[in-house]
């Protein structure tokens, strides 16, 4: 007997889940965490943590909350199962960017988390991610109601600072990542994309790997001297030099499995002359080369970009200083190594007085698309939005789940969302909103895809530790996590 079908036998008796008032009740929710300020700088992510927490007391299920440093909350839920798989993480970050409220409506600010007549809810985070954090949660709180027989711990991990320092992700997976218990990851690193190729054709990219991060101080190095004078070789000629070079770099194509596999998923979903060329990698690589490398996004995805992000080093207009530096960000492909891209822009700049100092340094990390978890992601994606096609990316931005990565979790991005290049751009930007729709539907495919690969069919509930903190019961709880390697 198949899963699925083992599934469905399992809860023929059982109520259909009400989607649409759940997500109502999701929006709801998403509008108080809306409205809890948690901007970063300065985070104070404890704010939300307890919101979230207080959900989970007011439901009867366990949680705590670990402060990778004072007001930095990262809070932990736990549904426990029978144990026969790794637990799976519903993970998402508490913090969000700055918003520049004057750009927005006088009646919808960042912090508003105002629901406007067209069932649109505003704010700073409703799309990255604090939407995403809700429909986590919700879906632990209607696997909780449901009584849902479980053969895997579901864990929900809300974190403190991802969008500056990943201080949260880093601070639980080196101390408690071994209690945790995760073997699969779900969190940000892909969204669905109104017209991505084609009109009328929606594509969600699901995160299956990101690209390894390099940050690099470029310092150039030269005699010093007085401003009135122009000298040939001091260090801010030497760097403007050098950025030139760097900036006319041209990185070549690395056609990886992912992309390639998205590619043919949205030409068989097109079909005609169009959708057979996407489907034969090697007339991607010549015909579609330009027209992808022409894009920067497709671009990114495809290369190890270098991209200036800033510069330092002047203290005065009239003092020509003995240094000056450029900071560079780069993105390799996981086919290319740090050492690989320091040698190469070491030979691009080709000037002994400009050095390199590397300032951060992740390998890129990639989960098998096959894995049970993925193809659900895929499937419920797919039945759920009509129309759409949903398949493999390697990420061009690293999220909190890298450091999963790398502690050998399979970790999948996707926030189960359908915008626009306009709504797109409320992240980090302005007018950020999502609607109740969005939402809803975005809550069912993540319920769908967890129960799926959760359920233990004719198991048992089992029951959450008996003592739960009552909302606002304290500030700081620590309750004892289940022992995921206890039969």
């Amino acid at each position: 007997m198949s899963l699925l079908l083992s599934l469905c036998l399992a809860h023929a008796v059982a109520a259909p889940i009400d989607f649409t008032a759940a997500g109502e009740e999701t929006a709801s929710f998403l509008q108080e965490y809306l409205r809890t300020d948690t901007v970063n700088p300065p985070g104070n992510e404890l704010r939300g943590a307890e919101l979230l927490a207080d959900l989970m007391a007011r439901e009867g299920i366990p949680w705590e909350i670990q402060e990778s440093a004072p007001g930095r909350g990262n809070l932990v839920a736990r549904l426990p199962g029978s144990g026969e798989e790794g637990a799976l993480c519903l993970l998402s970050h508490i913090d969000v960017v700055d918003a520049e409220g004057e750009r927005w409506p006088a009646d919808r600010q960042p912090l508003s988390g105002v629901r406007d007549e067209e069932g649109v809810i505003w704010g700073r985070g409703a799309l990255d991610m604090k939407s995403m954090g809700a429909i986590e949660a919700m879906t632990l709180v209607l696997l909780h109601r449901e009584r849902v027989p479980l053969r895997r711990d579901v864990v929900l991990l809300a974190v403190a600072d991802e969008e500056i320092h990943n201080t949260g992700m880093r601070y639980m997976t080196e101390h408690h990542w071994d209690e945790l218990g995760c073997t699969h990851v779900v969190n940000e690193g892909g969204i669905g994309l109104a017209d991505m190729f084609f009109d009328g054709q929606p594509v969600f990219p699901i995160s299956t790997g990101e690209k390894g991060v390099l940050w690099l101080r470029m310092v150039a190095t030269g005699e010093p001297g007085h401003g009135s004078v122009p000298h040939g070789g001091q260090a801010p000629e030497r760097l403007l030099r050098a950025v030139e070079r760097v900036r006319a770099r041209e990185g070549s194509p690395h056609w990886s499995p992912e992309i390639l596999e998205l590619l043919r998923q949205v030409g068989e979903d097109k079909g005609g002359l169009a959708g057979a060329l996407l489907q034969r990698p090697a007339l991607v690589k010549t015909v579609l080369r330009g027209k992808l490398m022409g894009n920067p996004l497709t671009r990114a995805a495809l290369t190890d970009t270098v991209n200036v992000t800033g510069f330092g080093g002047a203290t005065s207009p009239n003092v020509v200083g003995a240094e000056a530096w450029a900071q560079l960000d780069c993105r390799l492909q996981p086919d290319t190594t740090a050492e690989a891209m320091l040698a190469e822009l070491t030979a691009l700049v080709d000037d002994p007085a400009v050095r390199f100092e590397v300032l951060h340094e992740l390998p890129a990390a990639v989960s098998p698309q096959d894995d049970p978890l993925y193809r659900a992601l895929e499937r419920h994606t797919e039945a759920l939005f009509p129309g759409a096609v949903a398949g493999p990316v390697l990420s061009v931005g690293f999220t909190d789940t890298i450091f999963a990565r790398e502690l050998g979790a399979r970790g999948y991005g996707l926030e189960p969302f359908l915008v626009n290049e306009e709504l797109l751009g409320g992240m980090h930007g302005d007018n950020e909103r999502i609607s109740v729709d969005n939402l809803t539907r975005g809550l069912e495919v993540l319920y769908r895809s967890v129960e799926e690969v959760s359920v233990a069919p004719g198991g048992a509930w089992i029951e959450p530790p008996l003592h739960v903190p009552s909302p606002g019961e304290g500030g700081v709880v620590e309750l004892p996590l289940p022992d995921p390697t206890a039969p």
